[in-house]
């Protein structure tokens, strides 16, 4: 799967995106596990940040597949 960090994220994990290798679907819980492995730095973050999944905000109840594309999504404002 594929994982893509927008405007701070950026900042915190030195890259625009990941790819992370598992035999199974992962939960969004185990895909933060894994990314936090990797990017201690994302716990700061992980309570104002929004998985999606091809386009589409993903719940907690979500399962990530092989060939997703997810995007962590930071707070954003705007006028």
């Amino acid at each position: 799967m594929r994982v893509l960090f927008f405007a701070q994220l950026k900042d915190v994990t030195g890259c625009d995106s990941v790819e992370i290798l598992s035999p199974a679907p992962l939960t969004a819980h185990q895909l933060w596990t894994e990314l936090l492995k990797q990017f201690p730095e994302l716990a700061a973050h992980r309570s104002s940040v929004r998985l999606a999944n091809h386009c589409e905000y993903a719940g907690p109840d979500t399962v990530f597949a092989s060939d997703d594309e997810i995007a962590l999504i930071p707070p954003v404002s705007g006028g």
